[in-house]
């Protein structure tokens, strides 16, 4: 195998895994919508929404791998780690979907955008998976985006945020989670474990405040968080088997897109000038990336084409 073909390869799977965090971020803006009509229109209380979102995402997992496959993925080299996964997801639910009661999509949205830093700080010490100082810079110019939607400092931000930002920390911790597991556990392993500590933990609660929902429409919206999230959670594990993780943060921008479209769609909520704007620098970053890494990965190629060539021997 020559080192052309397999750098061509890394780039290529690189660009899978971009495509996949993209798609998957886009699934959690539809998850987001529907649990934030459940929660602020019916009479439902978070903590059964959250354990339903679980519940059927288990469902899920069983009815597409199969229950011989599904009961033979419990076995884990890195069990622990799973369980740890499997709480910052629960974590990153609950205090998302209470955010959600109170702030509209696309604010709530812009918070996560923090995750690029901290997955980036985390995924150095962690994951060995250091960035340069051109990923970073990008990640800032990201990160000046979210600055201009939130304001800090201007006022009129709901509390709420505060739940946004803790569930934007489990996520990235999450993330970076889910990276080191890829190295050690197959795919189907780590999304057996996704949803397992949320349904056992919240189990109980879910019986004592359980509240019987009233009509169709709600039941199928609540076994479509299960559905949704489990794809969505399903891309992410895949996105991060073979791309490093601070490669794949930036790309959480793009899910702003969906944000605000559904938001306006669901809910009518209409982005201000601010968001616009911000959510403009966010996009270019995440472009500007993408840019790199074909750019970056062509000149590696055209390089080690080059050097191959001036080693082979003449032809006589």
């Amino acid at each position: 195998m020559s080192s052309s073909w397999a750098e061509s390869e890394t780039d290529n799977t690189r660009l899978i895994g971009i495509g996949l965090i993209c798609s998957a971020v886009t699934c959690f803006a539809f998850f987001d919508a529907t649990a934030k009509y459940i929660v602020s229109v019916t009479a439902l209380p978070v903590l059964q929404v959250v354990w339903f979102r679980f519940f059927s995402h288990a469902v899920y997992n069983f009815v597409i791998f199969g229950p011989g496959p599904a009961m033979r993925a419990f076995k884990s080299t890195r069990l622990g780690l799973q369980i740890l996964r499997s709480a910052f997801l629960f974590a990153t639910t609950a205090f998302g979907l209470e955010a959600l009661k109170y702030l509209p999509l696309d604010l709530h949205a812009t918070m996560f955008f923090l995750s690029p830093f901290i997955v980036s700080v985390l995924a150095g010490p962690i994951l060995g998976e250091w960035i340069g100082w051109r990923r970073l810079a990008a990640i800032m110019v990201g990160f000046s985006g979210v600055l201009l939607i939130v304001r800090p400092g201007f006022g009129g931000v709901h509390w709420a945020i505060i739940f946004s930002f803790i569930a934007t920390t489990a996520f990235a911790s999450y993330s970076v989670v889910t990276r080191y597991l890829a190295r050690h556990d197959p795919s189907i392993v780590t999304q057996i474990h996704t949803p397992l500590t949320g349904a056992i933990l919240l189990f109980p609660v879910a019986v004592y405040f359980w509240t019987w929902p009233a009509d169709t429409l709600t039941w199928v919206l609540l076994f479509a968080t299960g559905m949704i999230g489990g794809l969505a959670h399903y891309l992410l594990i895949l996105a991060h088997k073979n791309t490093p993780a601070p490669v794949l943060a930036p790309f959480t921008y793009v899910g702003l897109i969906s944000q605000v479209a559904l938001g306006y769609a669901v809910f009518s909520d209409i982005p201000s000038v601010w968001t616009l704007a911000g959510g403009s620098v966010i996009i270019s970053s995440g472009l500007y990336l993408l840019y790199r890494e074909r750019t970056v990965g062509a000149r590696k190629k055209d390089a080690l084409a080059k050097n191959e060539t001036s080693l082979r021997p003449p032809t006589l």
